[in-house]
């Protein structure tokens, strides 16, 4: 077997395995909230993730990604060697997927986006060294690194703390509930079609200006509302007459309101990262049988493998990273479980829209984090989250330290 064949071939079988641990990762730490609360069983999340991720990625999902992650490596540093190019996007898939093998294996959520940049960032100095990268697309992924779980915290924390104040502290919960739950659910609506019309990639194309956008998503929304107002009507038709009770009763309507929500975040997902995750597969197919372009495209059937793989590690071995994500950072009840998911996918969605290198990893565990300080730094597990945290502060040097080795190893295997 000649060198690309065998490149492509072990790229094929890379890409499966890091799909896999895609969904025994990303998409699990993303159902873990609606697992952790008892809203959805693990057989409903799988069927819930495979179909809306699969809609996310095929319908608003980036079709067309820089050949080397977002332009971090100038394509000058590998001198037009194509075979160079995809043996290290090959190491890129496989340092990538150990890693994110190994934080499942421990329960850690961790970040593929990430994951993906640091072996980028690995390959492109063993190539080219410091000057094949482009160090302001650098800083600004450490920059959202940063800030975007704050900002999910933050947003998590007033979410939650609106429940709270406005619908579990009424005198009369499951009324308010049946009053406010539908607008939820509504905006919920109104972001998804948002994020379809505005900037809009997939097949569908679609990118309407803004204000046209805007109106059809606000309509949306409007009609969404009133269309679940019935359903809320019956949730809450029969009232407990202690208060206590009726709060119980209110937990389990915001339980129903988490499949929207698990939906949305799946559906966010699938739209922002599947194709960055499995790009490095398209990349070395593209360069492969037609040489290095500036831009490749992320044919459909790369996506059907990633979705497809992440479909089987969710089922497989998502289960560890959905308990730290669902009850190991802090105990989720329906309403925290909801506004942590509505956070979330508010947060990725609008993230993507404005190019935003979002983490849906980091911005999920400090929505989490955020719900659990609206009950007080007590209700916060401290070891778990410093856990996560040490997790993200080691993946890119550790994947890019990985990338680097082996594509010294293949550089010096292929005689250059």
């Amino acid at each position: 077997m000649d060198a690309p064949s065998l490149i492509m071939a072990v790229a094929v079988l890379s890409g499966l395995y890091l799909a896999w641990n895609i969904g025994a990762n990303d998409v699990a730490n993303a159902m873990g909230p609606s697992v952790g609360s008892g809203a959805l069983s693990l057989r409903r999340a799988l069927v819930l993730a495979v179909v809306f991720e699969a809609l996310g990625a095929f319908l608003a999902g980036g079709r067309v990604t820089a050949t080397i992650s977002q332009g971090l490596v100038s394509l000058d540093a590998f001198g037009g060697d194509a075979v160079l190019l995809s043996a290290s996007m090959t190491a890129c898939l496989i340092a990538a997927a150990l890693w994110l093998n190994f934080a499942s294996f421990m329960g850690w959520p961790v970040s593929t986006t990430h994951c993906i940049v640091g072996a980028v960032v690995g390959a492109g100095l063993m190539v080219g060294g410091w000057d094949a990268l482009d160090t302001e697309r650098l800083v600004g992924i450490g920059i959202a690194w940063i800030f975007s779980p704050l900002l999910a915290m933050w947003l998590g924390h007033q979410s939650f703390g609106f429940i709270r104040r406005r619908i579990l502290g009424a005198d009369d919960p499951l009324t308010r509930v049946r009053s406010l739950g539908p607008p939820m659910v509504g905006a919920l609506a109104a972001l998804l079609t948002l994020g379809l019309l505005f900037r809009g990639e997939g097949p569908l194309q679609l990118d309407l200006p803004l204000w046209l956008a805007g109106a059809i998503a606000l309509a949306t929304g409007a009609l969404v509302t009133a269309l679940s107002r019935p359903t809320f009507r019956r949730a809450t038709a029969e009232a407990p007459d202690s208060h206590p009770a009726r709060v119980k009763r209110t937990e389990r309507v915001f339980h129903g309101l988490q499949v929207p929500a698990a939906c949305a975040l799946a559906f966010a997902h699938g739209s922002n990262d599947i194709a960055n995750a499995v790009g490095p597969v398209a990349v070395v197919f593209h360069g492969l049988r037609v040489g290095i372009t500036e831009q490749v495209a992320v044919p459909p059937a790369v996506l059907l493998v990633g979705v497809v793989g992440l479909a089987i590690g969710l089922a497989s071995y998502g289960y560890k990273v959905m308990a730290t994500v669902g009850r190991g950072i802090t105990e989720l009840t329906g309403s925290s479980a909801c506004a942590a998911a509505f956070s979330t996918a508010a947060i990725i969605l609008v993230g993507s829209k404005l190019g935003l290198p979002v983490s849906t990893t980091h911005i999920m565990v400090g929505a989490v984090v955020g719900v659990g300080f609206g009950r007080g730094i007590a209700a916060i597990n401290t070891r778990v989250l410093r856990a996560i945290i040490a997790s993200w502060v080691v993946t890119v040097p550790f994947t890019a330290a990985l990338t680097a080795g082996l594509v010294a190893m293949a550089r010096s295997a292929l005689g250059g």
